[in-house]
This record gives structure tokens, C-alpha cells and sequence, in this order.
């Protein structure tokens, strides 16, 4: 019997680096490598990287300095670099650091297991291309595993909004969008092997456009409504999504379609017309709340995230107030909050950038007020009954821990209670990130 080889990944970024790992660690799966927690014992070393944040290549870079003892202390040891540094820095790495025997682009994944085999012939492998052919259909066949109740699936990759600030189109390119019977055939598979809860992704994935099963344009609302008649399949959410793209179909899902949860990430980046039009955003402050007032018309409960960028090139005190004004307004449950930093090869790098410390000061002020209002959220939920998914033991004996629908994290101490069950809890308590409850 042949010993199994072992994969280490490790994965950075946003939720669609999850799915991709997955998918990798499936087309590894063919090659006969089972994951590993650790690279202590592992065969491949894989960072799956991301390249949003600030210095995000030298992070790697830094990474690979450390990774390159398992290579010293094992010559068999395979190290390669996936996702998006991967795809910016290319051939690069391989020459900065030579302990890397692989680098791929997250439209070539697919390829991983050519490009292994050829490592092991002491050569390395080199794959940023943007292929013609449907990595997801080239991977389906392969071996499949039981899953956790929630899963990750992408429907629609790349982006063609190019604001300013974001890498996203040169690293993952222009939007494409899954046919919608593949994404159904996947949805029904991690059903069949466990999940209850599918988050669609997407870069703006509520720009979905994918050819329907009858060969018509689908929208992400007709893609929900397919969804939602998938037995088993308990919940739908979806994520990120552009203001510009929420229609009135895709809104009228949220106050009409049980399945599909009540929270919504959307982000707005600032509250400054200014600053959004040098951001280019394509939608004012105005037209961006008036698309929050339509949602909650159609579902009143529904909790609102969204994402921040403060000490943007030219923003000053005056356009910062203006976005804390909007947060004032929204009343958010969630909200990320990030101190601009510049992506080389964007429109954004070449302008003056604002004082270090104003922008310091300003994430700081941010971020009270967005707090606050989380815990504000939180603490209303006290008192209510949620329904909760349930997905792993807590910290504590026989406590179990799981997301209402509202996103929240639960916790449980009961016995009654397992991974994959959904049940009624009434909300006695909230702390800093979580609530508390007891089955009702």
C-alpha cells in the first residue's frame, strides 16, 4: 500500500482563497496527497497567497525565507506559490527565491497536477496564464470528501470595475461567471455530502451573468431561486457584492426567498463624493443609501456590512466626517475598516498619499464608532430567538458554537446539540464578538 503524501496549504486573504485551497487540495487529492495542519511532516508546502494588503509580496517573500528550512532539512520537499502574488510577481519569485518549485495563477489551479509531476522530476513550473478552459469543470471528477455544514462556492471571478485602489482585475482578471447548471451540480454535491449552508462568492458577485440552463443570461436572483429549490440546502448567502449591481430582482429575493439570509455585505469604501469618484466607485454616497433603503424595505431586519478605506490619496478631514456621518446613517452590525495603502500598477499609487499618522488617527475613530454600533446590534439580539446553525464545539465542555442568520456567532451549552443541526436559540447574553443562548 502506498503511503499517502502530504500537503500542507496555507491560505491567505479573502473567502474565495478558501474555495480555492479546497479546490487545490482536490486536485492534489489525484496525486495521491492528504492535507496536513503543519509543513513539519509535509511533502508540498503551498502558500495560497493574496495580494490586497499592503507589502503583501514582501510578507510572502518573508514566508518563504522561513519555509525554505524544510527544504534545506528534505531536498523532496516541494514549495510552491498560488493565487494572486503568485500571478502578479510571476517568474520573480522563483528568482528571489529559489526553494520555490512551483508558482501559479488562481485561473490555472487546475493545472497543479502537471505542474507537480513535472517538480518531481527536479524541474520547476511556471503557469500565470489566463486559459480558455473552465478550471471548475476540469476538477469536478475529483475525489470528494465529507464536508462541514457551511461551504464556500464561486459562481462569478475578475472584475471589471477597476477602482483605483484594487489589484483585483490584473490578478484575477475580467469577470466571467459560472454556467448556472455546473454551479447547481456543485451546490448539490456538497449537499449530498453534508452542507446546509452555501455562501455564493464572487469579486462582485452580484454581477453574476452566467448562461442559465436553458442557455438564457442568468442574474445571481434566478441563480438563488434555483438554489433555493435544493433539497437539503437550508441557507444562502452571498458575498461581495457592488452597489451598482443590486437590482430590484436581487432585492425583492432578499424580502421573498426564505432560504437566503438576512445580511448583506456591500461595500461603499467612503461617504465622500469626492473621494469616491477619485476611488472610482461609479456611485455617490446618496444613490448608495437609497439602495440600503430598498433592501430594508424588502427585509427590515436585515443586518448591513460593509467595507472602508480612510486616509485615501486627497481625503481630508472634511471628506473622513463624511463618511462617518454614513455610518451614522446605516447603523452597521459589521464593518471592515482599513488604512488606504497603495497597490503598485494602480491608478491610486501614483498620487499624493495622506499623513501616515492623520491616517492612523482616522482608523482609530473609525473603528470606535463602527464598533459601537456592532455591539449595539448585539446587544438587541438579547432577549430574541434566532435560528442557529450549529458548526463545531466551543472552547468549553458541551458547548457548541454556530451563525444565526443574521451572521452573528452563537454559542451553546447543551448536549442536545451537534455540527449540522439548526435549531431555535433564545439570546440571554452578548459579549465582544459573540452571543450566548439556550436552545428555546
Amino acid at each position: 500500500m502506498t503511503t499517502p503524501k502530504k500537503l500542507f496549504i496555507k491560505t491567505y486573504g479573502c473567502q474565495m482563497n478558501v474555495y480555492d485551497s479546497e479546490r487545490m487540495a482536490e486536485a492534489l487529492g489525484g496525486q495521491g496527497y492528504e492535507q496536513t495542519a503543519t509543513p513539519d511532516d509535509a511533502d508540498m508546502i503551498l502558500l495560497n497567497t493574496c495580494h490586497i494588503r499592503e507589502k503583501a509580496a514582501e510578507k510572502v517573500y518573508s514566508e518563504l525565507g522561513r519555509l525554505k528550512t524544510y527544504k534545506a532539512a528534505n531536498p523532496d520537499v516541494k514549495i510552491g506559490v498560488a493565487g494572486c502574488v503568485a500571478q502578479a510577481e510571476g517568474a520573480e519569485i522563483m528568482r528571489r527565491q529559489p526553494a520555490v518549485d512551483l508558482v501559479v495563477g488562481p485561473q490555472s489551479y487546475h493545472r497543479l497536477p502537471e505542474m507537480e509531476a513535472l517538480t518531481r522530476t527536479g524541474a520547476t513550473a511556471l503557469d500565470t496564464d489566463f486559459p480558455e478552459e473552465d478550471k471548475f469543470e476540469r476538477l469536478k471528477a475529483r475525489p470528494k470528501a465529507a464536508r462541514g455544514p457551511t461551504a464556500f462556492l464561486t459562481v462569478q471571478e475578475g472584475c471589471d470595475k477597476f477602482c483605483a485602489f484594487c489589484v483585483v482585475p490584473y490578478t484575477r482578471g475580467a469577470e466571467v461567471s459560472r454556467p448556472a447548471a455546473r454551479i447547481l451540480d456543485e451546490a448539490r454535491d456538497l449537499v449530498e455530502r453534508g452542507v446546509r449552508e452555501i455562501t455564493l462568492l464572487g469579486q462582485n458577485v452580484n454581477a453574476y451573468h452566467g448562461a442559465g440552463p436553458d442557455g438564457s443570461d442568468y442574474t445571481l436572483a434566478k441563480l438563488i431561486w434555483d438554489l433555493d429549490r435544493v433539497d437539503g440546502l437550508e441557507r444562502i448567502r452571498f458575498t461581495t457584492s457592488h452597489p451598482n449591481d443590486m437590482t430590484d430582482e436581487l432585492i425583492e429575493a432578499h424580502g421573498t426567498c426564505a432560504k437566503l439570509m438576512p445580511y448583506l455585505h456591500l461595500p461603499v469604501q467612503s461617504g465622500s463624493d469626492k473621494i469616491l469618484k477619485r476611488m472610482n466607485r461609479s456611485h455617490t454616497a446618496e444613490s448608495y443609501l437609497r439602495v440600503i433603503e430598498r433592501i430594508r424595505a424588502a427585509r427590515p431586519d436585515i443586518v448591513m456590512s460593509g467595507d472602508f478605506i480612510v486616509g485615501f490619496p486627497e481625503e481630508t478631514e472634511e471628506d473622513f466626517q463624511a463618511t462617518l456621518d454614513l455610518v451614522e446613517t446605516v447603523k452597521y452590525g459589521y464593518a471592515y475598516s482599513f488604512k488606504y495603502s497603495t497597490r503598485p500598477g494602480t491608478p491610486a499609487a501614483e498620487r499624493a498619499q495622506v499623513d501616515v499618522a492623520q491616517a492612523d488617527d482616522r482608523l482609530q475613530r473609525l473603528q470606535t464608532l463602527i464598533v459601537a454600533q456592532q455591539q449595539a446590534i448585539q446587544q438587541g439580539m438579547v432577549g430574541r430567538t434566532v435560528s442557529v446553525l450549529f458548526e463545531k464545539p466551543g472552547r468549553d465542555p458541551g458547548q457548541m458554537v454556530g451563525k444565526s442568520e443574521y451572521l452573528h456567532a452563537v454559542h451553546v451549552t447543551d448536549s442536545r446539540v451537534t455540527a449540522g443541526d439548526i435549531a431555535k436559540v433564545r439570546i440571554t447574553g452578548s459579549g465582544r464578538n459573540s452571543l450566548s443562548g439556550e436552545l428555546a
